[in-house]
């Protein structure tokens, strides 16, 4: 799915504060060490802002009266603020940068753990760009912004305060003119808030379609070179780059209008200020020495009042990051563990399917039961083969075994508990699945094939890859502890599948659900496979997913699935005798496997003329 998931999220935000509030259960345990960080910057702050103090006491004594034995404590006592200022500076930034790569951390092994708890139903409607932008990008800027950006939003706020204070305490006048001429500036952060944080918004999702563009792109980069697409695909690109430059650039303008506003009214204010301070002096209503405190003071505030600009942004920024992360971890979780779970304490392997109904549904449209009323019944160590047409339901069903879907009608049962009353660990414990489409991890073989059982011994695995037919695996550069590629990619189809279908039986599960698993296997290593595999289904029930008419050979019993239903159960032999739709799908499934011999026959023919011709 590649659709941005900016239209899904809910049309009400929190406001700032509440948002930003939300990450604190992650950043408790850093929130001393952050504080101590704000004290040190404040500290800090408040020191530049007495030196300006020191120099109104020297312009109206010694530098006055031209006592020049006076001087030089007055400099010893700046640089001593001075150098105060510098340790407190690197004791802020002592305390603040580790406290926010632990909460980045904390934050993403949560958002990864909740990824791996959330139903199958998430992640088909989810992009996989989207959860990956939300992971680092979004976690990332998190972490600064409590390095950083916190740290100094409050820390110059506070400053600013306590400098007009100051300013105030100097001369009232010029402080009264200094505070009214910075309400324009607090009136543009409110306007700028609205008006950044949907454009922050809109940014960081279209980043996080951009990602999935560039997975989607990588991980079907074979079919884009088959099929000469490259361009194509290019092009849609640049469209959404286009696109995201664009409200980048919109993002830009918003900086840059506080910006300007942040640059012009300071210096308006200095310009106003001097008029008004030279007047003051000239009546003899100030000094000299407070004129220069004055705007000595106004200078150090200067930095302040200018980083609030980006301050600014860089905390709605991260408010929409936060917003972002909340939503995966607040989507609901429809599949869950029983808050009394139950146990079969003596599993043998009956699964019955009764009246299931089952539908997907999505925020758009409901759509009608794709399994309707289904009735089945597995007897332990039985071999039943489900076969029907194209689209009649046969991988959803055995999808629902394992409550990768749960039914949204009647009950799938193990030994006669119903497996929505097993703790999922249990439940996938008992039922093992091989999938037609078979994906690897970027691990050693060993740990691909034991990944459903990581304690089984090494007579288990050889076992496993045995009746897998995947003896391949010894001759790969590192033999078991050879790591295959992203996905398995370095590998063929064919040995992906039989790995995967090694991964399933290696689990000695009592039930081992298989969802087309040889499909990509030539004949005769089909035949190979289904004679090893004859050894394990003596002794546990197996629910095959049949696209093969010698795949049907492997069952004791076949059942049709039709119209959502099972309209059929019985041996082979009697099906084709008494079943006319049965004899279709068989039909259909030797043409299938015909043209599949076919074009196998041509490719190897293909490779023979390539290689005579190479002679």
């Amino acid at each position: 799915m590649s659709k941005s998931i900016a239209s899904d999220r809910p049309p009400t935000r929190p406001g700032t504060f509440r948002s930003i509030l939300r990450i604190f259960p992650y950043a408790k345990s850093a929130s001393r060490r952050i504080l101590l960080g704000m004290i040190a910057a404040l500290l800090a702050g408040i020191v530049a802002l007495l030196i300006p103090q020191v120099l109104r006491s020297l312009v109206d004594g010694p530098l006055k009266t031209g006592d020049s034995a006076q001087i030089w404590p007055a400099v010893g006592i700046v640089l001593v603020l001075g150098v105060l200022e510098a340790v407190l500076i690197a004791l802020r930034r002592f305390f603040v940068l580790q406290p926010g790569t632990h909460v980045e951390a904390k934050m993403r092994n949560a958002l990864y753990a909740r990824l791996q708890d959330l139903p199958v139903s998430f992640h088909d409607r989810w992009p996989s760009g989207q959860l990956l932008s939300r992971a680092i990008s979004d976690l990332n800027l998190i972490r600064r912004w409590i390095s950083f950006g916190i740290v100094l939003l409050i820390v110059n706020v506070l400053t600013i305060v306590v400098g007009f204070a100051f300013l105030v305490s100097i001369s009232w006048i010029l402080g009264l003119i200094f505070v009214v001429c910075s309400i324009p500036l607090w009136i543009y952060g409110y306007v700028f808030e609205s008006k950044y944080s949907v454009v922050a918004r809109r940014s960081q999702d279209q980043a996080g379609d951009l990602a999935t563009a560039v997975e989607e792109s990588v991980h079907g980069i074979r079919v884009l070179k088959a099929f000469g697409r490259g361009a194509h695909q290019l092009d849609r690109f640049a469209r959404q780059a286009e696109e995201l430059r664009g409200t980048e650039i919109e993002k830009a303008k918003a900086i840059a209008g506080i910006w300007f506003w942040l640059l012009l009214v300071p210096d308006v204010t200095f310009a106003i200020c001097l008029l008004g301070g030279v007047w003051l002096a000239a009546t003899g209503q100030i000094t000299a020495g407070e004129l220069v405190a004055f705007f000595a003071t106004a200078t150090v505030l200067r930095w302040p009042v200018e980083s609030i600009g980006f301050l600014l942004s860089m905390t709605f920024d991260t408010r929409t990051a936060i917003d972002r992360f909340f939503e995966v971890m607040d989507a609901p979780n429809t599949i869950q563990d029983p808050e009394h779970p139950k146990t079969i304490r003596k599993p043998e392997g009956r699964l019955s399917f009764n009246d299931v109904h089952f539908r997907y549904e999505d925020s758009a449209a409901q759509y009608p039961d794709l399994v309707d009323g289904l009735s089945l019944t597995l007897e332990p160590g039985e071999t039943m083969a489900l076969v029907g047409l194209t689209g009649s339901g046969k991988s959803t069903v055995t999808a629902l075994t394992t409550r990768l879907y749960d039914v949204t009608g009647g009950s799938i049962t193990l030994d006669g508990v119903d497996i929505r009353d097993l703790t999922r660990y249990d439940l996938r414990k008992h039922i093992a699945m091989a999938f037609e489409d078979a994906t690897l991890f970027s691990a050693s073989v060993r740990d691909n094939v034991l990944l459903g059982r990581p304690e089984a011994s090494e007579d288990d695995l050889a076992e496993a890859l045995d009746i897998a037919q995947s003896a391949f695996v010894y001759e790969l550069p590192n033999g078991l502890d050879t790591r295959v590629g992203e996905e398995g990619l370095s590998l063929s189809g064919g040995q992906r599948q039989r790995l995967a279908l090694a991964r399933a039986v290696a689990a000695k599960p009592e039930v081992l659900v298989l969802d087309d698993p040889l499909s990509a296997l030539d004949v005769d290593t089909e035949a190979l496979v289904e004679a090893a595999l004859r050894r394990v289904l003596a002794s546990t029930t197996a629910l095959i997913v049949a696209h093969r008419p010698s795949t049907v050979m492997l069952a004791d019993r076949v059942a049709l699935l039709q119209g959502g239903r099972i309209t059929a159960v019985g041996k082979h032999s009697d099906l084709l005798a008494s079943n006319d739709h049965y004899r279709f799908v068989i039909s259909s499934l030797e043409d299938e496997e015909a043209r599949e011999a076919a074009e196998r026959e041509r490719q190897d023919n293909d490779r023979t003329d390539r290689k005579e011709a190479s002679l």
